[in-house]
């Protein structure tokens, strides 16, 4: 095969892994399997990376980054909201429907990084810029509608990140749209109810007291 430089070949080897991966399982990505899929030598693997483990980690970082960029789509600031949260996650569900091989590669690295003491640490790298994204998504909702949130931000992106596990987990398993769909709905409830206005109602918004009836006087 033609001269390529050891980043490129890190790149090929890196996808014919996730392909093996999402084919086969994680199990099944051995290094010999590997590189039969990118059409590449056991020398070309070892001369791009020292061990399995260590392209395995790089296969991780690589689709969490992906991951992370296309996971969570941004916060429409035209309607209230409920309505705003409520279209992310459905969104959000879209990108789980249209690739559900991926979603489902994502779990199993993440299953193997924690029973692999070397890629250990990767789980909670993974989670964190979860949570990062969803910070910084939160973070512009509540600029572009308008409100802040009731509990500290990092913890409703703790909360968002562990909705989506949920409903990307139950789906892949069951692929019952209509009950993601209620999920939903209960997730942009939650979520709305956490959102409160910057500022409150102004004073001409607010109902008057109604004045005590006037006693009638003796005659």
């Amino acid at each position: 095969m033609p001269r390529i430089s050891v980043v490129d070949r890190r790149a090929e080897l890196i996808s014919a892994a996730l392909r093996v991966v999402a084919a086969e399982g994680v199990a099944a990505a051995t290094t010999r399997a590997i590189v039969a899929e990118a059409g590449m030598s056991l020398a070309s693997f070892h001369y791009a990376f020292a061990s399995r483990d260590a392209m395995m980690r790089e296969l991780i970082e690589f689709v969490v980054e992906h991951e992370t960029i296309a996971a969570f789509p941004s916060i429409d600031p035209g309607s209230d909201a409920r309505s705003a949260f409520r279209s992310s996650l459905r969104g959000y569900l879209d990108g789980v429907r249209a690739d559900p091989g991926r979603e489902a590669v994502m779990f199993e690295l993440m299953q193997y990084a924690l029973r692999t003491p070397e890629l250990a640490a990767l789980p909670d790298e993974q989670y964190s810029r979860y949570r990062a994204a969803v910070t910084e998504l939160l973070e512009g909702a509540a600029a572009a509608l308008e409100v802040r949130w009731a509990l500290p931000v990092d913890d409703v992106a703790r909360m968002v990140v562990t909705i989506t596990d949920g409903l990307t987990l139950a789906w892949l398993a069951d692929r019952d749209d209509a009950a993601a769909d209620r999920v939903i709905e209960f997730a942009a409830d939650s979520l709305a109810a956490l959102a409160l206005p910057v500022t409150p109602p102004s004073p001409s918004t607010v109902p008057a007291p109604l004045s005590p009836p006037l006693k009638e006087t003796a005659t």
